[in-house]
C-alpha cells in the first residue's frame, strides 16, 4: 500500500509538471512572437513548434497553433488576421474564434493579439487513477513593437 502510494504522488507530480512546462513554453512562444518585428514565414512557426515539442514533453504527441486576432468595436466581434497551425485537426478561423468568445480577453476596438493554443498529450508513467490526458492552454500576448505581427504563409 506505502509502495502503491508512492508511484501515486510521482504520478500526480508528474503531470503537474507537465502541464505547467506547457504553459510554460506556450507564454514562452507568444512572447517571442510577441517580439517579431519582421514578417513570420512557415519556417519560423516549424522552428516554434519544434521549440515547443522539445521545451513540453519531448515524447508526447504535441499541437501548436499561433494565431493574431483583433477586436472591432463596432460589430462586436474579433476576427483572424492570420494563422498557422501545427498539429493541431483543422486551421483557426472566425466560427471558431466566435465560438471561443468567452475564453478571449477584453480589448480595446482595432486592438490585436497573439493567440497562442498548445496541447500536449500526458501519459502517466504508473497506472494508478489517472488517465491519458490532453493538456491544453490558450495564451495571450499582446505584439510589443509594432501593432501588428505580420506573416506570410
Amino acid at each position: 500500500m506505502l509502495f502503491w502510494a508512492f508511484l501515486a504522488v510521482f504520478t500526480f507530480l508528474d503531470a503537474y509538471r507537465s502541464n505547467a512546462m506547457n504553459l510554460k513554453a506556450a507564454y514562452t512562444i507568444g512572447d517571442l512572437v510577441s517580439r517579431e518585428t519582421e514578417v513570420i514565414n512557415n519556417t519560423y512557426i516549424d522552428s516554434m513548434a519544434t521549440m515547443f515539442r522539445l521545451m513540453a514533453q519531448p515524447n508526447s504527441e504535441s499541437r501548436m497553433r499561433i494565431s493574431v486576432v483583433h477586436y472591432d468595436e463596432e460589430t462586436d466581434g474579433y476576427y483572424l488576421d492570420w494563422s498557422a497551425n501545427r498539429g493541431f485537426a483543422d486551421e483557426l478561423d472566425d466560427t471558431q474564434l466566435a465560438e471561443i468568445r468567452d475564453r478571449l480577453p477584453i480589448m480595446p476596438d482595432e486592438e490585436r493579439v497573439i493567440l497562442v493554443e498548445t496541447s500536449n498529450t500526458y501519459v502517466p508513467p504508473f497506472a494508478v487513477g489517472v488517465d491519458i490526458t490532453d493538456m491544453e492552454n490558450l495564451v495571450f500576448t499582446r505584439p510589443r513593437f509594432t501593432g501588428l505581427v505580420r506573416a506570410e504563409l
